[in-house]
């Protein structure tokens, strides 16, 4: 097909792509991540350098030669307590909470917004505001309590009570954001497969779940990010064989004697931070894309 040309009069002046107000934008995005990154920048470069350095107070000059040893230090022989074996036993722990803590949270979450969204359940309204209440209340008044359940259960202080915590903790925020999800969808799609005689089960299974791969993906970040970062139930709920990475980090950080090693200090908060920074990394696109769905609508 030809192209149809128009006069040049009727096309108009050219949009500017740079403006004095799109100069203005980008100087103050660029002053914000200056802002929010410099202190990463601090830590990444004194765990780069030796004592030395760092007792010459130029937090922001480069590291004169690039020392690494503080890293090896952090992850396999910092002391922390009476153990020196590193921030590596705190790191396998909290892979041990984080898998079965989230595939739980997330699945009880997303049967319980499914049944509250799509089927005519009885009190869902209460139910569902209820959830809500809880997903809003600190969870710290709900510790003593879960101290002393967990005890008349003899499971306190082990792997299964600190995953059974989360579990919990985390259902209120899972079935919200699943319930607004499905809710979003539309309503043909759950009449047709009834019609087609599909029940509860396999509606969910066949149908909802297929298409909740950018909720998962959503659900999934706030969960790893959530479980990774805790830091006082597992401190109280895991016992101190199974203490998580953020309370080996403290440990490490605070049971220095003599003359803190702040490269260490860093080194270990750096390895700490990086699962959930990595997971952002690597699904920050479908994130956005998940809350752009309907993550949190509602």
């Amino acid at each position: 097909m030809a192209a149809v040309a128009f006069p040049a009069e009727a096309r108009g002046p050219r949009p500017r792509r740079l403006t004095a107000g799109r100069i203005g934008l980008y100087a103050f995005l660029l002053a914000a991540a200056a802002f929010f990154l410099l202190p990463v920048v601090v830590m990444v470069l004194t765990s780069l350098k030796t004592m030395d350095e760092i007792r010459q107070g130029q937090i922001f000059a480069l590291p004169q030669a690039f020392d690494t040893s503080a890293w090896s230090t952090a992850w396999s022989s910092a002391c922390t307590g009476l153990a020196c074996e590193g921030i590596r036993v705190g790191f396998w722990n909290s892979v041990r909470i984080l898998a079965p803590s989230v595939v739980l949270s997330i699945a009880i979450g997303a049967i319980n917004g499914y049944a509250l969204s799509l089927w005519n359940v009885r009190y869902a309204n209460l139910l569902f505001a209820i959830l809500l209440i809880g997903a809003f209340i600190p969870y710290q008044v709900f510790i003593y309590p879960l101290v002393r359940l967990s005890s008349a259960a003899q499971i306190f202080a082990t792997l299964p009570c600190i995953v059974l915590v989360h579990t919990i903790f985390g259902m209120p925020y899972m079935t919200l954001i699943f319930r607004n999800y499905y809710a979003g969808l539309p309503p043909e799609l759950f009449k047709a497969a009834r019609v087609d005689g599909g029940g509860f089960w396999r509606i969910f299974l066949h149908v909802m779940l297929p298409m909740s791969t950018p909720i998962l993906i959503v659900a999934v970040i706030l969960q790893v990010t959530g479980i990774w970062n805790d830091f006082i139930l597992g401190l109280t709920f895991a016992g101190s064989a199974n203490n998580p990475m953020t309370v080996q980090l403290n440990n490490v950080v605070n049971s220095t004697t003599g003359e803190r090693a702040y490269n260490v200090d860093m080194a270990a908060t750096l390895l700490t931070a990086a699962v959930p920074l990595f997971v952002y990394f690597v699904s920050g696109r479908w994130f956005v894309r998940g809350i752009a769905a309907g993550a949190v609508k509602g």
